[in-house]
C-alpha cells in the first residue's frame, strides 16, 4: 500500500511499507522530488524521513530514484530515536510557559525569546537538522549558566536552565546523540554538520533493479586473511576476533557506479525487460550470453548518446555485462558461483533475514556481506523452473538442478517442507576434475594409497567409495575414473550430474552418461528413468566400466547382482554415504536389502572423512581407510573377520599408512595373482611404480611451480605413457622391469610435459 505524507496541507512525498525477510522496509519514491534523496546531505529529505518515522516503524529505509539509497537497521534506529524524541517533547509541551521561567523572579519579556529558542531546538531543528539542534542546545545551556552567574540570588531562577538541561540530557540519552557527543570530544574543532551526518549515515547505493544489499562493517578490528579478484569484483576474507567463522566480503562493480551510469543501467534494464526467454533459450544461456551482451551494448550506446554521456568501449562492455548478469544471468549469485575457491553456498529461510554463507576451500565456512532478497529468490526459482521443466510448488517442494555453464548443482526447498519459505543450497564442482596427484599434493591421500587404488582399478576390482557429505568422495570417484585406461568404455550413471564425464570426453575418454530420476522431488508425470531401470539398461550396453554416482536405493540390488554374476565384465565403482567399511555393509544389507552373498562382490571399500586436528575448527579432508572385503564369512563381516584393512590413517602423522602385516591375509591379491599371472612381488612392484610416478609429478609441480602438471590433461597422458612403456617391455621381453619403466617414464615427463609448461610459464612472464 502506498501512503502520502502531508505537511501544512502539502503532499511532500509518498512511501510504501514492505516486509521482506522478516524486516520492514520503508520505501520512498523520490522520482520527481525537488530535494536530493540523501538523509546526510539534504535537510528536507531528513525532515521527511523523520516525520514518517513518527507514524510508522521500519527496519530499513530505501530512497528510490534512478538508483536506491539504502539505510541499514542501525541508521534507521538513529532516525527513529529522533522521531520518538520529537513526539515526546511535543506531548510534554516542553516549550510551554511553565518551562520557560519563574514569573515571580524574572521579567516575563524574556519568555518569548526562550519559547522561540526551545521550539527551535526541540521541534524545528530537531526534525530538520538534529545535530544543529544539539549544538544549539549546548550553547544555550552555557549562555544561561553565564547569565545566572551575573544575577543576584533573589532574581535567579533555574527553571529555564533546567528545561535546557532536560533537553540536553534527553538528547544525550539516545545512541545517536551520545555518539555525536563522543565524536565531538575527540575533535579539536566542531566540523560542518554535513560531515558528521555522513559519518553516521553512510549510505549504500545500488541499482534499483538489484534487490541484494552489500553489508560492510568497520575493518579496523578485523585481520585480513586473503584478498583476490573474481572478474571485476574484489574479495577480502577477514577473521573476526569474536566469531568462529571468517568473513567473506565481496565488492561488486555495480554498487560503485556514478549516478549517470546508474541511469543508463536502469534505462537499459527497462528496455530489455520486455524480453522473456522461454525454456529453449534459457537452456542455451551459456551459449547466448555474448549475443545478449551485444544487444545490450547497442542499447547502452544509444541511451548514452541521448543523454550526451561519453562512454568508452570498455565502459560500455562493463555495463552490458552487468545488465546481462541481472537479466539472462543469475544476479549477484553469479559472481560467487564463479569463485571456484568456494565449494558450497547456502541461503537459509527466511530469505533476507541474515546474510548468505559459504564454504571456502581455504578458509572453511564464511559469513558473507550479501543480504539476498525475496524478489531475487523468486526470480531465480522462475529461471530454474523454466530451464528444468520441473514443478516447484506445495505439492513439489523440492527442486534439484544443475546450473548451465557454472558447474554448480542447486537444491531448492520450499513450503511446506521449509515452513519459513524458500531456501537454497549450491554445490560448486571443480571446473576440472581432481586427480590423484592433486590429492597427494593436498595430503588427501598418500602416494602409496594412490598407487594401490590405481592398480586395483587396472585389475578390474569392484570398489565402493564412502564418506560423509563434504568428505570428498565424489571428487575422489572422479579422480579414480581418470585411472581407467582410455581403451576402455565407461558408463556413468547419476541422478545428479557431478562426475566429470564431459571433461573426460574432451581429453579422449569413451564415456556415456545415463541421467536418472532424483530420489526426491520427482513429479508423477516425470519422464526420467529410475536408477534401477537405467542400471539394467547399462548392463545391456556392452562391455564397459560401470560407475554409479551414488548408490541410494533399489538400484543397489541390481548393481550387486550384476557384480556377483560378472555381468558388468569390468571395473565397477560407486559411492555411498557411510563412515567405515562396516557401515557400508550395514547400509547395503540392512537398509537397501541386498543379500550378504551379493555384497561380497565388493572387493574394496575406500573411506574418506573430514578430520579436525587437535580439536581445531578447520576440517581437513582425508582418505582414512582402504579395506578389502574378504569372502569367507557368512553373517557379520566384523565379527567373522570379513574386513581386512590394507591401509589406515594415522592422525598423529597425518598419513595414510600401509598395514604390511595384514597383506599376507589378503584374498584379493591372491585372486589378482591367479588371474593375471603376476607374482605378489610383481604386484607390489607395480603398485610402488604407480605410487612413485604420481609422487614424482607432485615433486616437479612444486619444484618448478607448474600446477597444470597435476591437471587431468597432463596426468592422463602421463598415465597412458607409463602403461605403454610397460606394454612395450612385455612385448619385447615377456616381463616388466618396473624400475626401468619408471626411469624411462620420468625422462619422458621432463622432456614432453615439464619443458612445455616451463616454456609457457616464461612466455606469460610468471
Amino acid at each position: 500500500m502506498v501512503f502520502f505524507l502531508k505537511i501544512g496541507g502539502f503532499e511532500v512525498g509518498n512511501y510504501t511499507l514492505k516486509e521482506s525477510g522478516g524486516k520492514k522496509h520503508l520505501l520512498f519514491d523520490c522520482r520527481g522530488c525537488v530535494y536530493s534523496s540523501s538523509v546526510s546531505d539534504d535537510r528536507a529529505c531528513r525532515f521527511h524521513v523523520i516525520k514518517v518515522l513518527q507514524e510508522v516503524e521500519a527496519d530499513l529505509i530505501v530512497l528510490a530514484e534512478v538508483y536506491e539509497r539504502v539505510y541499514n537497521e542501525k541508521q534507521v534506529f538513529f532516525l527513529s530515536e529522533i522521531a520518538r524524541l520529537s513526539l515526546r517533547f511535543e506531548s510534554e509541551n516542553i516549550w510551554s510557559y511553565e518551562h520557560l521561567g519563574d514569573e515571580k523572579k524574572e521579567d516575563e519579556s524574556l519568555f518569548g525569546e526562550r519559547h522561540n529558542s526551545v521550539v527551535r531546538i526541540a521541534k524545528d531543528l530537531l526534525l530538520f537538522d538534529p545535530i544543529a539542534a544539539y549544538l544549539e542546545c549546548i550553547v544555550a545551556v552555557k549562555e544561561e549558566k553565564q547569565r545566572l552567574l551575573q544575577l543576584d540570588e533573589s532574581k535567579k531562577s533555574e527553571v529555564y536552565l533546567n528545561t535546557l538541561n532536560y533537553l540536553k540530557k534527553s538528547l544525550e540519552d539516545t545512541e545517536f546523540f551520545s555518539g555525536i557527543k563522543a565524536m565531538l570530544l575527540k575533535l579539536k574543532r566542531v566540523p560542518e554538520s554535513i560531515g558528521l551526518y555522513r559519518s553516521f549515515f553512510e549510505v549504500q547505493v545500488k541499482p534499483s533493479f538489484i534487490g541484494s544489499r552489500l553489508l560492510f562493517e568497520r575493518t579496523e578490528k578485523l585481520e585480513l586473511l586473503d584478498e583476490y579478484s573474481v572478474g571485476a569484483a574484489s574479495v577480502q576474507i577477514y577473521s573476526h576476533p569474536s566469531k568462529t567463522e571468517n568473513l567473506y566480503f565481496i565488492n561488486l562493480p555495480e554498487y560503485t557506479l556514478s549516478p549517470e551510469k546508474y541511469f543508463i543501467l536502469s534505462k537499459t534494464k527497462e528496455v530489455v525487460s520486455s524480453y522473456r526467454p522461454g525454456r529453449t533459450s534459457l537452456s542455451s544461456v551459456a551459449q547466448s550470453r555474448k549475443y545478449f551482451e551485444r544487444i545490450y551494448q547497442a542499447t547502452i550506446r544509444d541511451l548514452a548518446k541521448q543523454q550526451n554521456l561519453s562512454l568508452t568501449t570498455e565502459e560500455v562492455n562493463d555495463l552490458s555485462e552487468i545488465v546481462a548478469r541481472y537479466t539472462v544471468g543469475y544476479g549477484v549469485l553469479e559472481i560467487l558461483l564463479r569463485d571456484r575457491k568456494i565449494t558450497d553456498l547456502y541461503l537459509d529461510a527466511p530469505i533476507g533475514l541474515k546474510p548468505l554463507y559459504l564454504v571456502h576451500s581455504d578458509f572453511g565456512q564464511c559469513q558473507t556481506n550479501i543480504l539476498y532478497s525475496e524478489s531475487e529468490a523468486e526470480s531465480m526459482i522462475s529461471k530454474i523452473r523454466a530451464m528444468s521443466g520441473r514443478p516447484f510448488d506445495e505439492a513439489h517442494p523440492v527442486l534439484d538442478f544443475d546450473l548451465p555453464a557454472l558447474d554448480t548443482r542447486i537444491a531448492v526447498i520450499g513450503e511446506p517442507l521449509s515452513p519459513d519459505g524458500i531456501a537454497f543450497a549450491f554445490r560448486l564442482h571443480k571446473m576440472t576434475p581432481w586427480t590423484l596427484p592433486q590429492f597427494i599434493d593436498n595430503n588427501y591421500i598418500s602416494p602409496m594409497g594412490a598407487g594401490l587404488l590405481s592398480f586395483l582399478i587396472d585389475a578390474q576390482s569392484t570398489m565402493i567409495v564412502t564418506g560423509s557429505r563434504g568428505s570428498g568422495k565424489t571428487s575422489l570417484m572422479g579422480a579414480l575414473m581418470l585411472e581407467i585406461l582410455q581403451n576402455q568404455r565407461i558408463l556413468v550413471q547419476e541422478d545428479t550430474l557431478e562426475l566429470p564425464a564431459p571433461y573426460m570426453k574432451d581429453i579422449g575418454f569413451n564415456v556415456q552418461r545415463l541421467k536418472t530420476s532424483a530420489p526426491i522431488g520427482r513429479s508423477e508425470d516425470s519422464t526420467e528413468v529410475s536408477p534401477a531401470d537405467a542400471l539394467r539398461t547399462a548392463l545391456r550396453l556392452g562391455d564397459s566400466a560401470l560407475i554409479v554416482g551414488e548408490v541410494r536405493s533399489t538400484e543397489a540390488k541390481v548393481l550387486y547382482e550384476a557384480m556377483r554374476v560378472g555381468a558388468a565384465g569390468n571395473v565397477v565403482m560407486g559411492t555411498i554415504h557411510g563412515d567405515s567399511a562396516y557401515s557400508v555393509w550395514d547400509r547395503v544389507v540392512n537398509d537397501l536389502e541386498v543379500p550378504t552373498t551379493s555384497f561380497k562382490a565388493t572387493d574394496i571399500v575406500v573411506v574418506a572423512r573430514p578430520i579436525r586436528f587437535s580439536g581445531s575448527m578447520k576440517r581437513n579432508r582425508r582418505v582414512v581407510q582402504i579395506t578389502e572385503i574378504k569372502k569367507q564369512w557368512n553373517d557379520d563381516p566384523l565379527r567373522e573377520g570379513g574386513l581386512l584393512d590394507l591401509m589406515n590413517y594415522n592422525a598423529k602423522k597425518d598419513s595414510l599408512e600401509l598395514l604390511e602385516d595384514n597383506l599376507k591375509d589378503s584374498d584379493l591379491f591372491t585372486k589378482i595373482s591367479d588371474l593375471s599371472g603376476l607374482s605378489l612381488k610383481q604386484i607390489w612392484e607395480s603398485i610402488r611404480m604407480r605410487a612413485e610416478s604420481k609422487d614424482f609429478l607432485v615433486e616437479l609441480k612444486n619444484e618448478f611451480s607448474v600446477p597444470d602438471l597435476l591437471e587431468a590433461s597432463y596426468t592422463v597422458p602421463a598415465n597412458n605413457k607409463l602403461m605403454l612403456l610397460q606394454e612395450k617391455q612385455l612385448e619385447e621381453h615377456g616381463s616388466v622391469d618396473y624400475s626401468e619403466a619408471l626411469v624411462q617414464w620420468k625422462q619422458w615427463v621432463k622432456e614432453s610435459q615439464l619443458k612445455k609448461l616451463v616454456a609457457l610459464k616464461k612466455r606469460k612472464g610468471e
